[in-house]
């Protein structure tokens, strides 16, 4: 039986929010995507969603038994009390890039010595203009593919260079060879769109998205969000619930495709805050994680100009505060994915049971040392306190899941470093490495 809306910020993801509450724990919750059988999906689709959505499966958390292979897990705290860290970067020689959302960009030297590079006062490169409103900050970090001989990488910020309103952007910038300074700050991206203003669904700085990763094709990948305003997501101009690929100087991908009429640098749209991409092994196909309403959390393949089916504008069988319907319906009136407007939106992989609990980062663990995970996507939960494991199959499909054994955190940054092993940014402020062994015989 489902109840009404309430606030609650502690069982979801970052909407501070509106989630929904079901007499169950949201651990149980399941919505039975075969109900929406008028999908108009391909039918490979329906059959791969009802075993995922309506049998349990993949989209049941936890519900499958581990494989006899499964990596045990060794968890160093690497950093503890910081505030809001939010991304880790790692670069070969050990030296790992953070960012801290209302402080900026810091490194830790392979020796443990911490240096503030970029941001408040206290940076060796002040950034007069940052601002930390709500969710918003300083978000995303990620190093060039050539950073060794370039030593740039790029930082997702919100700034108020540009006023009413002020804009999230893309930062470039260049670190010295001691890790000590940083300097030729360049902004790449200086349009992405942010919430101003309060509105009835939420408060200012919410629905930022924020992730950058470099893909294996070279291009930089940036992930934003609806901002609560619900003509973002299927806008062709505006920057907001968008995933952007662009180049190092931010112009337009090669590749890109986009329909006409759209901005060149929008890779996909449609889409509610995404906080995590990563690609996969072999294919390089991007996946996102995403935080959904009330409802469904989703994990998504990507394609090139395709729509995510998010678009949470007034609907005449619904009341919306503020005109954004985001939160006004159910998986049926208001679904994540709306393939009754978009039936050739990209389908999820996976949908968390149906379950609002906040995906946030994720990245595909590689090497044998992950043994039975090798290959395998880690999407971290963070209203949901875990970090699940998705067994994909060769179309993407999510065909199992499991919970790894780690502490039960609000999971905000997942890393694979250069070493093999994952590092972990927690909304408790810490950063851990998480390193992967057999199993004692």
């Amino acid at each position: 039986m489902w109840v009404s809306p309430r606030r609650n910020p502690t069982t979801a993801g970052d909407d501070s929010v509106l989630t929904l509450r079901r007499v169950t724990s949201l651990r149980k919750i399941r919505y039975c995507s075969c109900c929406m059988a008028r999908t108009r999906r391909p039918r490979w689709f329906a059959v791969a969603l009802f075993v995922a959505a309506c049998g349990g499966g993949a989209n049941d958390p936890g519900t499958n038994q581990p494989a006899t292979d499964t990596p045990v897990l060794t968890r160093t705290v690497v950093l503890p009390g910081l505030s809001n860290p939010w991304d880790i970067a790692v670069a070969a020689d050990g030296a790992m890039f953070f960012t801290e959302k209302c402080r900026g960009l810091s490194v830790r030297h392979a020796n443990g010595t911490v240096v503030h590079l970029f941001g408040t006062s206290s940076a060796a490169l002040v950034a007069p203009d940052l601002q930390c409103v709500g969710q918003s900050g300083v978000h995303g970090v990620t190093l060039d593919p050539a950073f060794a001989t370039n030593r740039t990488l790029y930082v997702y910020m919100l700034s108020n260079i540009n006023t009413s309103p002020r804009t999230n952007r893309v930062v470039r910038l260049v670190v010295n060879a001691g890790y000590t300074s940083a300097s030729n700050r360049t902004d790449i991206i200086t349009d992405i769109a942010f919430k101003d203003v309060a509105n009835a669904v939420g408060g200012a700085g919410s629905h930022s998205g924020g992730r950058v990763r470099f893909g294996p094709d070279g291009f930089l990948y940036v992930t934003t969000g609806d901002n609560h305003n619900a003509i973002l997501p299927q806008s062709p101009t505006m920057l907001g619930g968008k995933v952007l690929r662009v180049t190092t100087a931010g112009a337009a991908a090669p590749g890109n495709a986009p329909p006409a009429g759209f901005d060149a640098r929008i890779f996909t749209y449609g889409h509610r805050n995404v906080q995590g991409i990563t690609f996969r092994p072999g294919t390089g196909q991007p996946f996102t994680s995403e935080h959904g309403p009330n409802h469904s959390d989703e994990v998504t393949p990507l394609v090139s100009g395709g729509n995510g089916g998010w678009d949470p504008q007034n609907r005449p069988s619904l009341t919306c505060p503020d005109n954004y319907c985001g939160y006004a319906g159910s998986p049926t009136t208001m679904p994540m994915t709306d393939v009754a407007r978009f039936p050739a939106a990209m389908p999820p992989s996976w949908s968390n049971g149906g379950a609002s609990q906040g995906t946030g980062p994720a990245v595909f663990l590689v090497g044998s040392q992950w043994r039975a995970w090798n290959g395998r996507l880690a999407v971290g939960i963070m209203g949901g306190s875990r970090l699940a494991i998705l067994e994909l199959n060769t179309a993407g499909i999510a065909t199992g899941a499991v919970d790894a054994s780690l502490p039960a955190v609000r999971y905000r940054a997942l890393t694979l470093g250069p070493d093999g092993n994952l590092y972990v940014a927690t909304d408790q402020g810490e950063i851990w490495r998480v390193t992967p062994s057999a199993a004692t015989p």
